[in-house]
Formats: C-alpha cells, structure tokens, sequence
C-alpha cells in the first residue's frame, strides 16, 4: 500500500517537473502557476477550460467537443458546494435564508465575471485562441478553470483554491454582507411610492448551450414590459429584470456609469 502511494506521488512529481521546465506548454504552465499556486499535473484539463466554443465552430465534430461547456457545468456546482459550507460555517446564527442570498452574491454573473477579469484569465481565453472576449465569458470561464481544478487534483484542493485565493483575496464577503442587491424588493418601493403596479411574466424556458435550463423574464410596470433579463434561475432573472428597470428609471447607474464617476 505504501509503496503503490508511492508509486502515484513519484509519478505526480514527475509530470509537474516536466510540466514546468520541458513542456511545449511550460511558459502557459507557469503562468497557471502563479495563479493557482501549485504546479498544475494534467494541464489538457486547463488547456480545455479555456478554449471558447467559438474556436471550434467550424471545425470537425470531435474538435468542436473539445470546449469548455462540461467544465463550465462542472465548475458551477464545485463553487455552489464550497461556498455553501464556507458560509454555513462563518455564520452559525443565520437562517436558510440569509445564507441562499449570500452565495447568491458570491456567485451570481457579476461577481464571477469581476473575479475573472482581476485573475486575468482573459488573458488565457486570448492564448487559446479567442480574440473577441466578451463579459458574458469571463464568469463562464472562471467556473470551467475551477472544474478544471477539481478533475486535476481533487474536491480537497479545489476547496483550498477557492477560499484562500479567491474568497480572501478577491472577494469582501462583509462588503456584500451589507450589500441590498434585493432589487425586486427596491422595485416594488419605487412602484408603490409612484403608484405604479408591478409584475413579472416568463417569455421563455429553454435549454442552454450545456444543456441548463435558462429562463427569460420580462418586469412589467403598468401591465407594459420595460425591461427583460435570462438566467439559469428564474429568481435571478426577476431580480436581473428588476435592476435593469432599475437604471433605467434613474434609481440605480449602471456598471458603466458607475465606473466612470
């Protein structure tokens, strides 16, 4: 038994030496490197974590599966765990409910999309070929390189990854403790202060690119839709469809506005 474990640590050391110093891919490795802070073992994982399925659209059907969808999908579910019990831990006396808006926060398309960008994993989506980068793939692809992590060294190590260098040094979870993102709620105030009746209509179940259920959602003041928004929950598209109506009834600034002020 221990001779076999010592046969799979040896084998492990090998390969990261190899990966670092010989690889055709050692410059991309020890650039994952500084970010993951470990030597990455099995770097097609990662290599396919940031291959877009733009690249491979007009290519064979064996190339073209080679993407980041199923990392994507896998990736998604590794964070939803792992913030779950990071926050059921740090607040014992909180309810269901404090804690579902939590990971909400912490892991809704906006803030993935923010950490990606402050990784620079843009960077790796150029490497492998993407050229056009668009906001809509920085979170999608953050979530692809965790399930990366996850096939290549294990739930364990992922979870160590996630909350000492990604909890702590990208995200201010006290800051979006105090952070009211309700914006349903921040609607219906508006709507009730100015007399205006509010509600919600789904235009559209669907499937998504990995196969997700995705729900488009329109916000109607007045019985007249004014804004519409989709997401893989059909709560976070309400509350998308409600920031929007939000801007653009002068309550809330944009992402763009707000950067620029």
């Amino acid at each position: 038994m221990f001779f076999n474990y010592l046969n799979v640590f040896t084998k492990f050391v090998i390969r990261k030496i190899y990966n670092f110093y010989f690889s055709k891919e050692r410059t991309f490795t020890r650039e994952l490197t500084k970010i993951l802070g470990f030597v990455p073992i099995y770097l097609h994982f990662y290599q396919r974590a940031f291959t877009h399925k733009s690249i491979n659209s007009n290519k064979g059907e064996s190339i073209q599966n080679f993407n980041n969808e199923r990392l994507e999908y896998l990736g998604d579910a590794i964070l939803d765990a792992v913030m779950a019990e990071y926050l059921f831990k740090k607040y014992p006396m909180h309810d269901e409910g404090f804690l579902t808006q939590m990971r909400s926060k912490m892991v809704n398309r906006k803030t993935l999309n923010k950490i990606s960008a402050d990784m620079g994993l843009d960077l790796f989506l150029r490497q492998r070929g993407t050229f056009r980068v668009s906001q809509s793939m920085m979170g999608n692809t953050f979530e692809a390189f965790v399930g990366a992590i996850y096939l290549d060294v294990g739930y364990k190590y992922t979870k160590k990854f996630i909350i000492h260098r990604i909890l702590k040094k990208h995200l201010d979870v006290h800051f979006l403790e105090s952070l009211n993102d309700n914006f349903k709620s921040l609607l219906l105030e508006y709507c009730q202060k100015h007399q205006k009746t509010i509600s919600y209509e789904l235009l559209e179940q669907s499937k998504s690119h990995n196969n997700r259920e995705k729900f488009r959602v329109a916000v109607l003041l007045d019985s007249e839709q004014f804004a519409e928004a989709e997401d893989f929950n059909k709560k976070s598209a309400e509350q998308e469809a409600s920031r929007l109506a939000l801007i653009k009834l002068g309550v809330l600034e944009s992402e763009e506005e707000a950067v620029n002020s």
